[in-house]
């Protein structure tokens, strides 16, 4: 810990009990590493040679200098996580005695480092007309077959793209019209799938053996037979926006998103939706109640009387 390659050393090892003991995917260790190398730079500015060195007062700097680069809030918010969990893992290894990203929950408001705060995103989503134009693909190859059962999943069961790229054919039960899904932190979680979802991964199990090499265990294979990637998964959705005639750039977390403000404007249920998405905290889910609440009002212009009448004066 007494050089900067000390620095880079720790850093390492946190990256791999990420990997080794967390069991985090590849793409967020990805992320973790990226921001810490934002870190490591904002160290190496001010000549700060060990982690055990730095101060709140230090440590506050560093959201000042990302915000100053440029960096979107939400960017800075998980660089400050990213840093914050770097911190609780050095001090579970005795290798720090401070933490000095605390959180305003352990310190206060006023020591607490924090991102600037950003004006809330809600999700951009597609109307069901919008989900009915995409994923109604006349197919006319085998592949395309796979196209289609891709996009019904991906709106029928709310998936996050690493899950459904990382589906085997053992974690489908169309029996049953489930499917059971890896999530964030290694979590498993039952999912149904509908029943046009279903409809159409069967169409692609049908013909799904003459694409896949043989032993390859992936439900969803490319070209060659073996798994489809996550970032050709996001250029086949992209693709097929644009042949729909959507008008609009379309990304699977659109799907997603499309899928869990649905299911909440159809159920007001939001203890399901969660359930359903593979929330850990509800509150991450809250965010598609302003999506609903939207829908509500829109309906509350048309339909009140009162309403009406003021939109037309």
């Amino acid at each position: 810990m007494g050089t900067a390659n000390g620095i880079q050393r720790d850093i390492n090892r946190f990256l791999n009990h990420l990997r080794d003991e967390r069991r985090l995917s590849a793409h967020t260790i990805s992320a973790y590493r990226r921001d810490l190398e934002k870190f490591t730079d904002f160290l190496a500015r001010r000549e700060i040679t060990t982690l055990r060195q730095l101060v709140i007062a230090q440590a506050r700097m560093f959201p000042a200098q990302l915000n100053q680069s440029g960096l979107s809030s939400r960017s800075i918010q998980r660089a400050l996580s990213a840093v914050r969990t770097l911190y609780r893992y050095l001090l579970r290894e005795s290798k720090v005695e401070i933490n000095p990203f605390l959180t305003a929950r352990d310190v206060g408001h006023r020591q607490a480092v924090t991102a600037p705060r950003a004006e809330r995103r809600l999700p951009s989503t597609l109307s069901i007309e919008e989900i009915v134009q995409l994923v109604t693909i006349d197919p006319r190859t085998d592949l395309d077959r796979r196209d289609r059962a891709i996009l019904e999943l991906f709106y029928s069961s709310g998936l996050r793209l690493a899950e459904l790229s990382g589906l085997d054919l053992g974690d489908l039960d169309l029996a049953d019209a489930v499917v059971r899904v890896m999530g964030k932190g290694a979590k498993t979680r039952i999912v149904p799938i509908g029943g046009y979802a279903r409809e159409s991964v069967l169409a692609w199990l049908n013909v799904r053996s003459a694409c896949a090499r043989e032993r390859e265990q992936a439900l969803f294979v490319n070209r060659s037979g073996t798994r489809l990637g996550a970032r050709a998964i996001q250029q086949r959705v992209a693709v097929w926006a644009q042949r729909q005639g959507l008008g609009r750039r379309v990304h699977p977390h659109m799907l997603r998103h499309s899928f869990a403000s649905h299911v909440l404007e159809s159920s007001s249920d939001l203890r399901a939706v969660q359930e359903l998405l593979g929330h850990a905290d509800i509150s991450t889910t809250q965010v598609y109640t302003h999506l609903d609440f939207q829908h509500l009002a829109q309906v509350y212009d048309n339909a009140h009387p009162r309403a009406r009448r003021k939109k037309a004066g």
